[in-house]
């Protein structure tokens, strides 16, 4: 793809080209010790359903942005005391795999930047696959945390993008997002025409809303404690008043009748928001809270009046759905008239017919290298009065394919037979296992690792001692100074990227599942006889972990058939997560159930040649996660593998048990292995340890001495058919021969 290379001016024409060759800035706010930084970040590269967006100004949340950074910069206990939830999870996750692997998973969490900002404006400069109706050059207003934030360039999916028209600066376009969370509260109330509507809490939010409620033909009244915010909403034409005397203007103004609808855009942890709201409305009216405050319903004044309390819920319908957000699956507009992409559009639209007004609210405006000092505004740190805070981008266009590398200054690797590793994927996965059980292996040099949005990538690439961290898998795939691959990107992905990687002449480890479907599989299996002398292996660790490697010795030379049991404690996943979605992560047994599978499959040495599974009903709360599923081995082996979701997860994960030739063994959640045969008990007890120093290790081995694979490739395939089965024969009520 070539990339126009421009500055954008109001109305989008090209002017005064530039080519520059440095990475992105972005702001960034690291959760574990508090930090707020710029730093510099690989460009991202747009996926399908997605635009690159050269972002020209965004944005400052005064209050999730704000409420973010003041919980980064607590203690850990003061962390601990604000999240109660989290603490639960956390010692719950103690109970289940110990103190050590817990704490290192927090701090791993806390450890990962997050990217702040939700509304930005800028210009199309590339577009992923599947984006009709858009082009490079259109000037947008784009939205979403994680989406669109304080970056030079963003990757934004579609329905979070607004087209702009020409009367549309990039700085009133900014404020588009908060104008839809305003527009969202305002619509919840369900106002008509000439009623009466209160707005309490004149910040950005309010001063919008009262706008929003004037230009819909109703009678509205500011409220606020800040007399230069009076004076600002007078000064847009529109009447407002203190907190002090609102109750006898309010008396007035509706001639004694109470307001049709109160809308609260306060942020306040105090109740008196509520409480006023209550006071002031009329009989049966309704009370929306758009901004955060205090909750505590006083029950006489709502009771008597019975008055409706909404809590508003960000932009409108399509929020937190990931179909609408991420897959552009729009709702029929015949059913839901005002989804968030809508109301972006209409708050566009009010803007360029003058109705709404934003540029009388910015107060501050701060380029992106000085981001900090807009985080030191909305803080308290500066003690300075703000409004409408912006940060500016520079308006150079980099030369786009050489922005997508960042290079980290350390020392050159020597020529040696190391394995060489490029990694795709930086995800939690990649932090928390694989990466600090690399990071000390010396039979690994860490030369690059990418992730799509790039931020994940260089924050990994630097804290992991990697050469570089790129956006792009191209850059991993064809760099001569790779020979290994490690894939660790979502399960949709991973077939393709492994058949690639093989055709680059790569070996490749990728994280399971191998593949979420037949053809993809069989593909594999085509490009395995194509590469032969490429290695694959897949992140079965469990059977290379050291308890398990027991266990096998003492059955190596069985002449019996045996019988094993696999309990796992899987735990709740909610149905709109992308694992349990069959098209991206392929279902928790495709997903993760192949796990267990391929241990047992490694204990009796063969692939499965038959299943027959049952679930549990779902009852519309799981999705064939509660499942009993029973392996037939060539040898007449047989396991059992019972997967649940229903359980406690405070309670241990994962146990097994095998029966063979008079001996019993038990193994609990990687921690203990008990074994008993003629009438002696043996007890071996560890720290938890799944194998993946142990699988690596092998992996390096076997690339090093150009031997086999460390995991027979019929196992591999014959692993991935069965849990393919499994869901089968969960369909069809019948065993399904392999």
């Amino acid at each position: 793809m070539s990339y126009h290379l421009f500055n954008i001016g109001l109305h989008g024409s090209y002017s005064d080209l530039r080519y520059t060759f440095r990475n992105m800035k972005q702001l960034l706010q690291n959760i574990k010790n508090g930090k707020t930084v710029v730093e510099d970040v690989p460009v991202p590269s747009p996926r399908e359903g997605m635009a690159l967006v050269k972002v020209s100004a965004s944005l400052v949340s005064a209050g999730t942005e704000r409420m973010v950074v003041e919980f980064a910069e607590k203690s850990y206990l003061g962390k601990a005391r604000s999240r109660p939830d989290l603490v639960k999870q956390t010692l719950d996750k103690a109970k289940r795999e110990g103190v050590m692997p817990t704490v290192q998973a927090v701090f791993n969490r806390l450890d990962q930047p997050m990217a702040l900002g939700y509304s930005t404006a800028g210009t199309i400069v590339a577009l992923g696959k599947n984006m009709q109706g858009f082009k490079v050059g259109q000037r947008v207003a784009c939205a979403g945390g994680g989406y669109a934030t304080h970056a030079e360039y963003n990757v934004v999916p579609r329905n979070l993008l607004t087209p702009l028209p020409k009367n549309v600066d990039f700085e009133s376009a900014a404020f588009t997002t908060l104008g839809a969370i305003a527009m969202h509260g305002f619509r919840l109330a369900e106002p008509q025409l000439g009623e009466n509507v209160a707005v309490i809490g004149l910040g950005l939010l309010g001063l919008l809303t009262i706008q929003l409620a004037a230009a819909a033909g109703c009678n509205v009244l500011g409220i606020d404690l800040d007399p230069k915010r009076i004076q600002l909403a007078s000064s847009l034409g529109l009447q407002a008043v203190s907190r002090k005397g609102a109750e006898s203007a309010s008396t007035a103004f509706t001639v004694g009748r109470g307001f049709d609808s109160v809308i609260i855009c306060a942020d306040t942890p105090s109740n008196d928001p509520v409480e006023l709201a209550g006071v002031i409305a009329r009989d049966r009216a309704k009370v929306v809270a758009t901004g955060a405050v205090g909750l505590n319903i006083p029950r006489k004044i709502y009771y008597e009046k019975e008055i409706s309390f909404i809590n508003s819920r960000s932009y409108g319908p399509g929020r937190y759905d990931a179909n609408y957000e991420e897959n552009g699956v729009d709702y029929p507009i015949g059913y839901i008239r005002w989804t968030e992409g809508r109301n972006f559009q209409s708050v566009v639209d009010l803007m360029a017919g003058g109705k709404l007004k934003v540029t009388p609210l910015i107060s501050h405006r701060f380029p992106i290298e000085k981001g900090i000092q807009a985080y030191e505004v909305i803080t308290g740190k500066k003690k300075e009065a703000f409004l409408g805070v912006l940060l500016k981008y520079p308006e150079t266009v980099e030369k786009l394919e050489s922005s997508k590398v960042v290079r980290f200054n350390v020392p050159a690797f020597k020529p040696s037979n190391n394995v060489k590793l490029g990694v795709l994927g930086a995800g939690l996965y990649a932090n928390a296992t694989l990466l600090p059980v690399l990071r000390n292996n010396k039979d690994f040099e860490l030369v690059g690792i990418a992730s799509s949005g790039g931020l994940h990538a260089q924050h990994s690439g630097k804290k992991f001692g990697f050469q570089y961290a790129t956006s792009s898998e191209d850059e991993i795939i064809n760099d001569k100074n790779i020979n290994t691959v490690a894939i660790l990107t979502r399960h949709d992905s991973h077939a393709d990227l492994v058949i690639k990687a093989l055709k680059a002449g790569k070996h490749v480890f990728v994280e399971k599942p191998l593949a979420i479907n037949d053809a993809q599989l069989s593909a594999i299996g085509k490009q395995l006889k194509a590469n032969s002398h490429s290695l694959l292996t897949v992140g079965f660790n469990r059977r290379f972990a050291p308890l398990i490697q027991n266990l096998k010795s003492s059955i190596v030379n069985r002449h019996e058939p045996l019988h094993a049991h696999y309990r796992v404690n899987a735990g709740y996943i909610p149905l709109n997560h992308w694992t349990q979605d069959p098209v991206l992560g392929g279902g928790r047994i495709i997903g993760e159930a192949c796990h267990f599978i391929d241990l047992i499959t490694f204990l009796v040495g063969a692939a499965p040649v038959s299943v027959s599974a049952h679930a549990l009903p779902d009852g519309g709360k799981y999705r064939e996660d509660n499942v009993s599923m029973t392996f037939a081995f060539p040898d007449g082996s047989i396991g059992v593998v019972d997967y649940l979701a229903n359980g406690d997860k405070s309670f241990p994960k994962e146990r097994l048990e095998v029966f063979c030739e008079g001996m019993v063994a038990v193994l609990d959640d990687y921690v203990s292995l008990v074994t008993v045969k003629d009438g002696k008990k043996k007890e071996e007890r560890i720290a938890q340890d799944k194998g993946q120093r142990a699988e690596m290790t092998a992996f390096a081995a076997a690339i090093k001495s150009g031997g086999k694979p460390p995991i027979p490739y019929e196992q591999l395939i014959g692993v991935a058919r069965s849990t393919f089965a499994a869901v089968e024969s969960i369909k069809t009520s019948q065993e399904i021969k392999l």
